[in-house]
């Protein structure tokens, strides 16, 4: 990011009066919109504030819809983000449109929206009723605290990134909690999938259907936002203090989703794995970079869950009795489940899922086919607890196997193989479900890649 000194704001502003002159001349009954932002200290440009102009230009777009626009220019300079419109339109009602913007929006205190009517004088603020905007610090009315050099450049730098941080924050929680959601979604539709519920029918399961995860998924969009926000609060917290507050969302998740069910349990391991996830993108979240490298998703992950993970594993060991099928298959089998995926950040999908995932895209796979050829990577490749529980040890082999074999060679497997796969697991009342909510987050890491 380059910084700015005097001089260069001076051409710029001198270089803006230019276009708006050119414009005006092309456009002679036409009224202009010059859009630009209020960011104090050398730095103007930023992906932040990038996105701050493009959520503004988006804003003032949305206030023209009802108006001829009969030119337009946007410019991308480190002197700042400059847009120019030329409107068919009465330049008061304007005026106060967009004064209304800048003052309803918290984020508006950093627009500056200058209207010119066609013979080229500005109209001011005044003439629609506005008073003068306040001290972006302090609030106090007129521009006395910036005459007087009140305020540091300091100050200033941090009022305004707190508004741009206060805005973008919430809106990328709710971003980050529908693409969870939508992997949710993603998982389910994908088909076929060997003895799970997907389009073609209800595999191994004969209590749910697609319709049962559909509901279940928009059950727990909500909770998802939740995560990412709690994460986003508590930056820089301890781990610790992050993950029981996910823990406490999680359960009253559970309610929500058996009311969406009638008491069946669809994702109850989703919600605890896309819970933490959320909550972890959530606190590496900044405004610049939203969302991080999977890579550190994915420790993040861990360092918020092993704490945890470790003392109920304690604890279980302590007590030395089940009482979950969950802790039967630790105690007699060493099983950790997802808990213990998430404490190890997930090593079966950074290792297995992942890989096989991008080498479908990059093979000219859809999405879909992708995430079916990285679901039997997850199968030969996982302990898979649903397998276990259903099949014991012999059911869950079989399934490692069976998955490994239309692998081999490194192919893509064909879709009646899959399907002949699916026949065999429903067969045998076999449901990798612990492998499906890890393709859940192969999507929603998908997704997250994607989002901004």
């Amino acid at each position: 990011m380059q910084e700015v000194n005097l001089a260069a704001m001076l051409d710029a502003r001198e270089a803006r009066v230019a276009a708006q002159e050119a414009m005006q001349a092309a456009h002679p009954d036409a009224v202009l919109v010059s859009f630009t932002l209020n960011i104090p200290g050398p730095i103007k440009n930023s992906p932040a504030i990038r996105r701050a102009f493009t959520f503004g230009c988006t804003a003032i777009e949305a206030i023209l819809r009802d108006h001829s626009v009969v030119d337009h220019s946007r410019k991308d300079l480190f002197t700042g983000c400059e847009a120019l419109w030329a409107v068919k339109a009465d330049a008061l009602p304007l005026k106060d449109a967009c004064t209304a913007l800048e003052d309803d929006l918290p984020l508006g205190r950093l627009f500056d929206i200058d209207i010119l009517a066609p013979d080229g004088s500005k109209i001011e603020r005044r003439m629609v009723g506005k008073e003068e905007r306040g001290c972006m610090v302090c609030g106090t009315p007129g521009r006395g605290c910036a005459s007087r050099r009140l305020h540091t450049v300091a100050e200033l730098q941090k009022a305004a990134w707190a508004l741009i941080d206060g805005h973008f924050a919430p809106c990328d929680a709710e971003a980050i909690g529908h693409a969870a959601m939508s992997a949710l979604l993603d998982e389910v539709e994908t088909t076929p999938k060997p003895g799970l519920v997907d389009r073609n029918g209800s595999g191994s399961h004969t209590d749910m259907d697609i319709d049962t995860f559909r509901r279940s998924a928009h059950a727990l969009e909500s909770y998802f936002i939740q995560c990412a926000a709690l994460g986003m609060k508590h930056r820089g917290h301890a781990p610790e203090t992050l993950f029981s507050l996910l823990r406490a969302a999680g359960l009253e998740a559970e309610k929500a989703m058996y009311a969406a069910t009638n008491g069946i349990n669809t994702h109850k391991g989703a919600i605890y794995t896309l819970g933490v996830l959320c909550g972890a993108v959530g606190s590496l979240w900044n405004v610049e970079t939203p969302t991080p490298s999977t890579d550190a998703l994915l420790d993040a992950c861990a360092v918020l869950t092993r704490t945890s993970v470790e003392a109920d594993l304690a604890s279980i060991r302590a007590k030395g009795t089940a009482e979950t099928a969950g802790e039967r298959l630790y105690l007699a089998h060493g099983l950790t489940g997802i808990r213990g995926e998430a404490a190890n950040g997930l090593p079966a999908v950074r290792s297995h899922g992942l890989p096989a995932f991008c080498k479908g895209l990059d093979g000219g796979l859809t999405a879909e086919e992708a995430g079916r050829y990285a679901l039997l990577h997850l199968i030969a490749h996982t302990d898979d607890s649903t397998l276990w529980h259903r099949g014991g040890a012999d059911g869950a082999a079989y399934a490692r196997k069976a998955a490994a074999d239309l692998l081999k060679g490194g192919r893509f497997p064909t879709e009646e193989e899959l399907l002949t796969l699916d026949h065999a697991f429903t067969a045998r009342r076999l449901s990798p479900g612990g492998s499906a909510d890890l393709l859940a987050v192969l999507y929603f890491l998908h997704r997250l890649e994607h989002l901004f």
